[in-house]
């Protein structure tokens, strides 16, 4: 029987971590401390692994859902939703480390260890205030100069 809002708003911790499951794999796990955790419990090359959807009440469970049906397409496409997951976790961790703002402190720790003191503050002091917040975040590689 598939689960309810309320069902899962009222689940009680119990002495040990128990499971509500949904269908199709997906299943509520709550832990002895309250916690709760969505799950999606699949198959992939004849071995069992699961996904981790997110923390209710964060994750709701109408998105629990939507994120299940989105790993079960992935898993009919030959896809493991596990493996995307962490390849895209991978991506955004190089591209962060790709960032102006990466750069740019690389930038000042290379540059300025010889500079004065003052100098430095400023210098800092000048890129988190003016250039961070606009271009901080942006991949290196799409920052240009501007042309006239």
């Amino acid at each position: 029987m598939p689960l309810t809002a309320t069902g899962v708003k009222q689940a009680k911790p119990k002495d040990k971590p128990y499971k509500l499951a949904d269908g199709g794999g997906l299943y509520l796990l709550v832990n002895p401390k309250g916690a709760k955790y969505w799950r999606y419990k699949y198959r992939y090359a004849g071995k069992e692994k699961t996904l981790a959807l997110g923390v209710y009440p964060e994750v709701s469970l109408k998105a629990a859902r939507q994120k299940h049906l989105a790993g079960r397409d992935q898993l009919s496409q030959g896809i493991d939703p596990g493996e995307l997951r962490k390849v895209e976790k991978l991506t955004r961790h190089i591209a962060s480390a790709e960032s102006f703002e990466a750069i740019a402190r690389e930038w000042f720790a290379t540059k300025m260890s010889d500079k004065s003191e003052s100098h430095a503050n400023r210098t800092i002091r000048a890129l988190e205030k003016d250039l961070f917040p606009a271009l901080g975040s942006r991949p290196i590689a799409t920052v240009t100069a501007l042309s006239y």
